[in-house]
């Protein structure tokens, strides 16, 4: 795990030796109102009841650049759909207690997939943005009675090859913190940012301090629903954590935990979970 490093987005994506576990180099609705942030160090033991954990799986989105006849999350894959493997992925650790998926109004795909699996709830209420949707699923769960401290995991619908043993180290990799982080990996390959053709090289950049932001990211509910309702603009949990002040931890991912966004991205996944 490192801290105070830059963390950069799946544009950058290696995908060299897919199925690797690391870098070579470097190893409905919710009444209630929130106090303002905690002001205490992002890093310390939380005192009170032991926290629990849960997770979100925003699933509202239409995976229009992958150009499919139907939302990527119900694509099949090596005999499930993505979204099963990706449920499936949570649900192998037992020590999440429940698994929400946030469906999009109307969608009753998610519904009939999930129906009857245990620790599965699905909502279908979910909002136009990946923000919209996770908000949806934290008001949900402190709805239901979720502490405050609670550890949510916010993980992609489109990154079906996650594995447990991750799971595991974002959980001992975050246990003690008051605020939370990321699986994520250190970039390898050499990255160019383009001139404004966005064709021509502008300059090198340095990549000693760039990770790739993976999913899940798991905070805790109360800080991560208040910096989500103060910052829309954001793509991700940690970038709403980060604005809100906070120094999310990174914790190293795994390659085969990448985000399924182009076909060529499909292809790939379907070869990983077939030889699973």
């Amino acid at each position: 795990m490192r801290q105070g490093a830059d963390c950069a987005g799946g544009s950058l994506r290696g995908r060299q030796g897919v199925g690797g576990q690391g870098n070579d180099r470097r190893r409905q609705d919710y009444n209630s109102s929130f106090s303002p942030l905690s002001t205490s160090a992002d890093l310390q033991a939380v005192s009170g009841p032991a926290a629990r954990f849960f997770a979100v799986v925003p699933a509202a989105g239409a995976g229009t650049r992958l150009g499919a006849t139907q939302p990527k999350q119900y694509l099949a894959l090596a005999g499930k759909p993505m979204l099963r493997w990706s449920v499936d992925a949570l649900l192998a650790v037992q020590w999440i207690e429940r698994v929400l998926v946030v469906a999009a109004p109307g969608d009753e795909r998610a519904g009939a997939l999930l129906a009857g699996v245990s620790r599965v709830q699905v909502l279908a209420a979910g909002g136009a943005t990946r923000r919209d949707s996770v908000l949806a699923g934290l008001r949900s769960l402190a709805g239901a009675g979720a502490r405050d401290d609670d550890w949510v995991l916010v993980h992609d619908a489109a990154r079906p090859g996650l594995a447990p043993s991750l799971l595991a180290r974002l959980r001992d990799g975050l246990g003690q913190s008051a605020i939370g982080g990321l699986l994520s990996l250190p970039v390898s390959d050499t990255v160019k940012r383009t001139a404004d053709d966005r064709r021509s090289i502008a300059a090198t950049v340095e990549r000693e301090r760039l990770w790739l932001a993976q999913t899940p990211q798991m905070f805790r509910l109360r800080l991560l629903l208040d910096a989500l309702l103060a910052h829309p603009e954001v793509t991700d949990e940690a970038a709403a954590v980060e604005r809100a002040g906070h120094a999310p931890l990174l914790v190293e991912g795994a390659r085969a935990n990448f985000k399924v966004t182009t076909a060529e991205d499909l292809e790939l996944m379907r070869a990983l979970l077939e030889r699973r």
